[in-house]
């Protein structure tokens, strides 16, 4: 029992870590008999398909109770739809960058093959979007429109709680929003359980692929890493930096990365957005000065709905996931991407491990195989740490804007002129 909560007390994503490194080493030691490990890694893949449509549901109906009509006013209204923007965007980057560099050409996924079928057109992808039949959209794993009939029916829910008169439609509307967290809650703890089985799974499937591939597998993984930089460091740059702060806000991208520093340094180190949210809000106060009535809506927010880094991994893991088993994704594939991992960012913060089961949802869409998320779960602390950090910069960076055009920011003061405040807040490594 006392090795076990040592064992325990190692954050999962390390254990994760440690079995894909001695996974690798393992099948690369013992060659092609390591591929007899490729069923415990075919549970673990069945397992996470298992969670999507759960997932799905429940969280995203928690994104839409905050996202209630009484939040959405004008500077509420300002703020999604740039973090609906920004988040599509980083998509683009992550699949831009993506298709220039091509992490995975070069590694063979065993047998498993790409379940799509021709591919549809822009139109039909539109089209696909609305499900003519929502339960018969969850039954088959259709994720885009199982994911627009939740926002949509969500949002319906609160404009009818808002609207009515009748204490028990009132009454019903929440139990439906409870019933909805206690059902996410209910997710997070079998996340927790599939992700515990993930160190024997992930150990698998690395054993069995490089088994299979040996040594020639190695580069590919590190070019996955190598990708997700660039993306991370253009999106910043361009959208972050060059679009919001120096073109809209007329301000200088030094002084936006003096002032949220601290920040993006803590988001860095522990890989959480919420997690990181005292700091940010430390910031914008002190260091930004910008209104408490707007960072004290939009930041929050954020950090629940806006998920850059998120988004722009989804990108660069599909260019990867397709490479592996050898086919090409067409545009409208990649705008499928886009959509799905924009409206998911909706519920996504709620869920542990947040970019590898947003990963599942775009895998699926597409017909990629999932064993996908067991290879990628390895590196993960090191994507997770890129991804949160570009989170972090996009939730000030809309701050800011959102802040100077309903006129509630001092240009005069802090990081704008070459002066860093203290946040206040220390950072807990946890």
């Amino acid at each position: 029992m006392r090795s076990w909560r040592r064992y325990r007390s190692v954050p999962i994503v390390y254990r994760i870590g440690v079995a894909f490194v001695l996974g690798s080493v393992f099948g690369l030691v013992v060659g092609q008999p390591a591929t007899a490990l490729q069923p415990l890694g075919d549970l673990f893949v069945n397992l996470l398909s298992m969670l999507i449509v759960p997932i799905v549901v429940f969280t995203l109906l928690m994104g839409a109770r905050r996202l209630s009509p009484s939040n959405l006013g004008k500077i509420g209204g300002q703020v999604v739809v740039l973090y609906a923007l920004t988040s599509a965007a980083a998509v683009g980057f992550g699949l831009l960058v993506a298709n220039l560099i091509d992490p995975g050409a070069n590694l063979e996924l065993g047998d498993a093959e790409a379940q799509t079928a021709e591919a549809p057109d822009i139109v039909e992808v539109i089209l696909g979007i609305v499900p003519q039949n929502p339960i018969g959209a969850m039954a088959s794993g259709d994720i885009l429109p199982t994911i627009f009939f939740v926002i949509v029916f969500g949002l319906a829910l609160a404009l009818v709680e808002q609207s009515t008169d009748s204490a028990d439609i009132r009454n019903g509307v929440e139990s439906f929003y409870d019933l909805a967290e206690a059902g996410a809650e209910a997710m997070f703890k079998v996340v927790w359980g599939v992700m515990e089985y993930g160190v024997i799974g992930v150990f698998a499937l690395m054993a069995a692929v490089f088994g299979e591939a040996g040594v020639d597998a190695i580069v590919p993984f590190a070019l996955l890493i190598v990708t997700l930089a660039i993306a991370v460091v253009a999106h910043i740059a361009v959208v972050h930096l060059g679009i919001i702060v120096r073109l809209l806000a007329g301000q200088s991208p030094i002084g936006f990365l003096t002032g949220g520093r601290d920040a993006l340094i803590t988001a860095l180190s522990i890989r959480s957005s919420s997690g990181t949210l005292p700091v940010t809000m430390a910031n914008a106060d002190n260091n930004f000065h910008i209104d408490e009535g707007v960072y004290s809506f939009s930041l929050p927010l954020g950090a629940t709905i806006n998920m850059d880094g998120t988004a722009l991994y989804q990108g660069v893991a599909a260019i990867f996931a397709a490479n592996l088993v050898g086919v090409q994704l067409s545009i409208a594939e990649q705008v499928t991407v886009v959509l799905v991992a924009v409206l998911a960012s909706v519920g996504a913060a709620g869920v542990p491990g947040t970019g590898l089961i947003m990963l599942t949802l775009v895998l699926t869409q597409l017909g990629l195989p999932l064993e996908v998320v067991g290879f990628v779960a390895g590196v993960d602390p090191i994507l997770d740490r890129m991804r949160t950090m570009t989170n972090i910069s996009g939730d000030l960076a809309v701050t800011t804007i959102v802040a100077k055009w309903n006129g509630a920011v001092d240009f005069t003061q802090g990081a704008w002129v070459g002066e860093h405040g203290d946040s206040g807040v220390v950072a807990d490594d946890d």
